[in-house]
């Protein structure tokens, strides 16, 4: 049982719901691969790590998923809090084999070039570490002229602010090697949006395919599920919790085995297009206003772009992106007629709901089981959820709040 699927398209999907925590500006990670692919090439060193480094850079922010904390670090050259994301992102990426050489490097991507150096690091991740740091910073010091097309009218200045740090935050011989490859206006060039659009489609199809297992997807999705989770914590554990329940329901109506496993992996990616919500949209302990809510709605539809070019994940992203949508054509985004949509969208809907309702929140405890099936049969009785699916729920009550629970 397997879904065909090339882990280095997975993870390039992915990527671009780490860089949706920008908000405005949701292109940070693939410009920091980019430049560190650009400065490796100028290094001569040898494609695979021209590549892993490239890949390193598109990831290296894995561990951010707060809005606020993606401001400090894309806004201040150096920030006392720096440290807690790497942590977090050396912690997700350490256990998954596929990943795990990014683990350390990702670790020490804000720390000083002479401080990895006195603390003994080994040569190799100080190399990439220091490398993700510098074009990191240099992305932080650009991010003001993006918008205005100004980028070459200031980019000595950038290089300046780099060359002031050589020897102290960045590595002498990458600095040199940065100054060599920025002085051209196609390094600069490449930053913008239709260049890397392209660069990022070169180097799918020059990376070597990785036929993935279902355990190594299922893997992937639910780290990517933390960092959805770890956004808020009002909404920690959510995801898991979804993705068990909607498992164990579909399980109990008799879908086939490979479907409730690829069910689980839309449980675990479903809210992915959640981290383009500022925390404080997401974190308000109070009912949201018009405005709030036009843009918590949009979530599901990022979900779809992020999903919709992975070969393999058709099934995954179309119940992942329809799990708002209503009997009646009443939900979003899409309006569509939820009784239209397969039974595993349907389960995902269900499975949303509860999860939410039975989950602790700071600002309510969730509902006990005879409440929470209380509310399920209210919301049956009222078209809102399909029929067969809460009858399910309802059966099996308890196990569902303990799953949901994560018990």
């Amino acid at each position: 049982m397997s879904i065909q699927a090339d882990l280095r398209q997975v993870i390039y999907a992915l990527s671009d719901a780490l860089d949706l925590v920008g908000i405005d500006d949701v292109a940070h990670g693939k410009r920091v691969g980019v430049m560190a692919a650009e400065c490796a090439k100028a290094l001569q060193l040898p494609n695979d790590e021209v590549l892993f480094l490239f890949d390193l850079g598109v990831l290296h922010d894995i561990g951010v998923s707060s809005t606020t904390t993606h401001h400090h670090l894309v806004s201040e050259f150096d920030w006392a809090g720096s440290q807690g994301h790497t942590r977090v992102g050396y912690e997700l990426l350490r256990d998954f084999a596929p990943l795990s050489r990014m683990a350390l490097p990702v670790r020490y991507h804000h720390t000083r070039w002479d401080a990895m150096v006195k603390e003994g690091v080994s040569a190799d991740v100080v190399m990439q570490a220091n490398l993700i740091l510098l074009v990191d910073r240099v992305d932080a010091l650009t991010a003001p002229y993006y918008a205005s097309g100004q980028v070459l009218q200031h980019y000595k200045m950038i290089q300046q602010e780099i060359v002031n740090r050589k020897g102290t935050y960045f590595d002498p011989q990458l600095v040199d090697a940065f100054m060599k490859v920025s002085s051209h206006e196609a390094f600069w060039l490449l930053l913008e949006p239709k260049a890397l659009a392209g660069y990022m489609g070169d180097m799918v199809r020059l990376g070597r395919p990785y036929q993935a297992s279902i355990g190594e997807l299922r893997q992937l999705a639910e780290i990517f599920a933390r960092i959805v989770d770890a956004k808020s914590p009002f909404t920690f554990t959510h995801s898991r919790g979804v993705a068990r329940v909607a498992k164990q329901l579909a399980q109990h109506m008799g879908v086939a085995p490979e479907q409730c496993e690829k069910l689980e992996i839309a449980g675990l990616l479903h809210d992915l297009g959640k981290l383009r919500v500022p925390d404080a949209i997401l974190e308000k302990p109070a009912p949201l206003d018009v405005n709030e809510r036009l843009v918590m709605n949009a979530h599901s539809f990022e979900t779809l772009q992020i999903l919709r070019n992975v070969q393999g994940f058709e099934d995954i992203r179309n119940w992942a992106a329809n799990h708002h949508e209503e009997p009646g054509g009443r939900g979003y985004p899409y309006g569509i007629d939820g009784a239209s949509l397969p039974l595993e969208a349907r389960i995902l809907r269900v499975a949303d709901i509860f999860q939410a309702m039975v989950q602790d929140r700071p600002y309510r405890k969730g509902l006990s089981p005879s409440e929470a099936g209380t509310f399920m049969q209210d919301l049956q009785t009222r078209d809102r959820i399909d029929a067969p699916i809460c009858e399910v729920l309802r059966a099996h009550i308890d196990e569902m709040v303990s799953a949901a629970r994560l018990e």
